[in-house]
């Protein structure tokens, strides 16, 4: 069955999922707490819950190749949406899932989704994971969103996951955890934009517990106007593994950047690294692009578009 989708929901899916349309494979789409459409294949799953609000998606072992998508877009005002959704990937996958939430709040009232996301690795599985967080609207009420995302990751699993947050978030608390066993790899990677009053918390808490398993943590922030972020990630190293911190912000305006990385050692073979850096655009950078005809303002924009991407 085909469903028509609005201006509005065909630009929100567009930011936080690139798409224009329907995807092909398997999706599952939720609207203002309601199912949209839903697809299920071969090798993926995909079923609703019945003791939460939320899905279980099953990736079946061995499935290769393929691309899930589960985004969320919220444009009923005054709505708070939660949704648990769990995946359970078989051993010896290689898959893609993309998710996200998009906002669209024309009131004065809040809307807010909470997505607590729970990620059950097989042996040797690998997946990656992206996650865009949008809002727009021309209400004055808040667009907020709270995910929470926990990963368990067996012996010689690894997962990329990449959560961007780009502009039209009124306030953001994100908690990710994770447990790592043996030869488990996991990349972190944070994007962030604040401006104007907006205020994003980042907390993660990583358990690297099996032999030979590492974890990388990147974040890239730029916090524009009057906003606020505070970064606080902890990597705690159980057994011989590696581990590395890299928080790197730009500040602009009256904006604050708050860096809290975090490394606790309790194995004697853990090696941790962490490091961050924030600072302003140095005025040697948008000098030299203006001598290539920019003006200051887009030799501004290019520069973070640069350091976001």
């Amino acid at each position: 069955m085909a469903v028509d989708l609005s201006p509005i929901d065909a630009g929100l899916l567009a930011e936080i999922a690139g798409l224009h349309g329907m995807p092909a494979g398997a999706f599952n789409i939720r609207k203002d707490g309601e199912l949209l459409r839903r697809s299920n294949t071969a090798f993926v799953d995909i079923e609703t819950k019945t003791d939460n609000p939320g899905i279980d998606i099953h990736i079946k072992p061995g499935t290769k190749g393929e691309t899930i998508y589960i985004p969320v877009i919220v444009t009923q005002s005054g709505l708070k949406d939660v949704v648990y959704n769990t995946f359970y990937v078989g051993e010896d996958c290689d898959v893609k899932i993309i998710a996200g939430c998009g906002i669209h709040n024309d009131s004065h009232e809040a809307s807010e989704h909470d997505g607590i996301h729970s990620f059950y690795l097989g042996k040797n599985s690998r997946v990656v994971y992206v996650e865009k967080h949008y809002g727009q609207g021309e209400g004055t009420g808040e667009r907020i969103l709270n995910p929470v995302t926990n990963v368990y990751m067996e012996e010689g699993s690894s997962c990329e996951m990449e959560m961007v947050q780009l502009r039209g978030v009124t306030s953001t608390t994100r908690d990710t955890n994770a447990e790592l066993g043996a030869g488990a790899k996991l990349v972190l990677i944070e994007k962030l934009l604040t401006h104007d009053k907006q205020v994003a918390v980042s907390n993660m808490n990583v358990q690297l517990n099996g032999d030979d398993s590492s974890v990388r943590v990147i974040s890239r922030s730029v916090a524009q106007d009057d906003s606020v972020q505070i970064f606080n990630p902890l990597v705690t190293g159980n057994a011989a593994c590696r581990g590395h911190v890299e928080c790197d912000a730009i500040l602009m305006g009256n904006a604050k950047v708050k860096a809290i990385p975090g490394i606790e050692a309790a194995h004697e073979d853990a090696m941790l690294v962490h490091e961050a850096a924030i600072g302003k655009i140095a005025g040697d950078q948008i000098v030299k692009l203006m001598t290539l005809g920019l003006t200051s303002e887009e030799a501004e924009q290019e520069i973070l578009e640069d350091f976001l991407n």
